[in-house]
């Protein structure tokens, strides 16, 4: 049986609780390690991930998540915030620690005379969406539809509606957070303006937010899907060109890959270099045929899914049981030219991993247009993100991937540093600092100091507190 040290509340006593009195304690899901859901609960996304924590807790509400954090602050043990679980770093979970799971959070209450949302950070990017689009309407997130809309949000988030609405937090009006001392505390514009200045972009470093009020928009219909092309150099750079100048209502995600053999991709292109365009037009549909016309016209299509859709049909179904192993890295480039379309195809095919991919998002549109210091995401006016990433199976094939990776990012390097917060894997304090230039950086510092002194939220990208 295990035991912990816990304070109930704020006005009682230390107690020792075991495990059934941790359980009679909360209004959530307490699961220790002989519990049979054990094992699904500390699954992560991303395989490669074995970590065995001393406690799940699954908060039933905001109160059980003041509470876990008072045990994780009496206690001294690790604490890991879940949400969807899909850190590339796997911070979702811990080694001998506390799991904080948020995943039965998931009231969701629209308002749809005003156009905004109250959302509890147990809910799903996919969940969301669907909600809010019975209404017409939306909030955007990323491009995944089981991804947590706690870990996205708090790193900015960028999907298919960056160009048009622009990041996530540049859609979040208020929120909810619990500290590291245990009080809830709303912030907004106006209540603890540095705080939610720091939520917006600065990662889970600074509490737990229990809540995030985000604002809608009207998007019932979208042009959308997925768009095929084959890859080379030349068109590479056109279709980013193309990408560039395209209307702020269109955002696409470009993956250049090998073709996998899929039943929808024929034959003969099996293995061979394509860009995979994922595909978004957040306007009327005459519009959106016309905005997309040039990326056909590039080359004929291996595969064409773009057509018109409810918002909510862009997220690809989940794919039960997938968890990837995967190194990543993440960036921002300013221009992809010729010549950096065959540095980007050279790189895919000397690796020697099952999957690899260079992964292209134009900027620009609604995230130029908010000042660099109005939130603690700062590439305002980086005009696009590349990340690139090898997935493989053996576990001793890792030192190459890695190798493959780095060697891959620093022939993409261009202009300043700079990287997404949300697209860190184990890339160290350095790359962590990359993230933040200098000014947002001190900020940052002097803030985690007030709310959090002792680093208490530490497993995370972290900002440690100022001396």
């Amino acid at each position: 049986m295990i035991t912990k040290n816990y304070a109930p509340s704020a006005e009682s006593n230390l107690t020792t609780l075991s495990i059934p009195q941790l359980r009679a304690a909360l209004n959530g899901r307490v699961i220790a390690p002989d519990d049979a859901r054990y094992d699904q609960a500390r699954t992560v996304f991303y395989g490669g991930i074995d970590r065995r924590p001393a406690v799940i807790v699954r908060a039933g509400d905001a109160t059980d998540v003041a509470r876990v954090i008072s045990l994780a602050r009496e206690t001294g043990l690790e604490l890991a915030i879940r949400s969807g679980g899909h850190s590339l770093a796997g911070h979702g979970v811990s080694e001998g620690g506390i799991v904080l799971d948020l995943s039965d959070m998931r009231a969701l209450d629209i308002d749809v005379k005003h156009r905004s949302a109250w959302a509890q950070t147990g809910l799903t990017a996919g969940e969301y969406t669907v909600a809010a689009g019975a209404y017409g309407l939306a909030t955007g997130f990323g491009d995944t539809r089981s991804v947590g809309i706690g870990g996205i949000t708090l790193s900015g988030g960028v999907g298919y509606l960056v160009r048009k609405h622009g990041l996530t937090i540049d859609n979040l009006l208020a929120a909810d957070i619990v500290t590291a001392d245990g009080q809830l505390l709303r912030v907004d514009a106006e209540t603890h303006p540095d705080l939610f200045w720091a939520i917006r972009g600065g990662g889970g470093n600074f509490g737990v937010v229990t809540r995030f009020q985000f604002r809608l928009h009207e998007l019932d219909m979208v042009v959308g899907g997925m768009l095929m092309l084959p890859a080379t150099p030349d068109i590479i750079a056109s279709f980013v060109a193309e990408a560039e100048a395209a209307p702020d209502e269109l955002s696409i995600i470009a993956n250049i890959m090998f073709a996998p053999p899929m039943p929808f991709v024929p034959a003969e292109h099996h293995g061979r270099l394509i860009i995979m365009a994922l595909i978004c037009y957040a306007g009327a549909a005459d519009a959106g045929e016309r905005a997309i016309a040039p990326f056909r016209a590039l080359a004929a299509p291996i595969a064409d899914m773009v057509r018109p859709m409810p918002y909510p049909e862009i997220f690809p179904p989940d794919e039960a049981g997938y968890h990837p192993v995967a190194i990543g890295r993440t960036m921002f480039v300013d221009a992809i030219n010729r010549q950096a379309a065959e540095t980007i195809i050279d790189h895919l095919q000397a690796s020697t991993a099952p999957m690899r991919v260079a992964q292209l998002r134009v900027l620009g549109g609604a995230v130029a247009r908010v000042p660099a210091d109005a939130t603690a995401f700062a590439h305002r006016q980086r005009r696009m993100m590349a990340n690139v990433a090898a997935l493989y199976e053996r576990p001793d094939e890792a030192a190459q991937h890695e190798a493959w990776v780095t060697n891959f990012a620093a022939a993409l390097r261009q202009g300043a540093s700079g990287a997404y917060v949300g697209f860190l894997g184990n890339d160290g304090q350095a790359r962590i600092r990359e993230a933040y230039p200098s000014s947002t950086w001190d900020r940052l510092v002097a803030i985690k100091r007030r709310y959090d002194p002792t680093n208490l939220f530490r497993l995370n990208q972290n900002i440690p507190p100022a001396a």
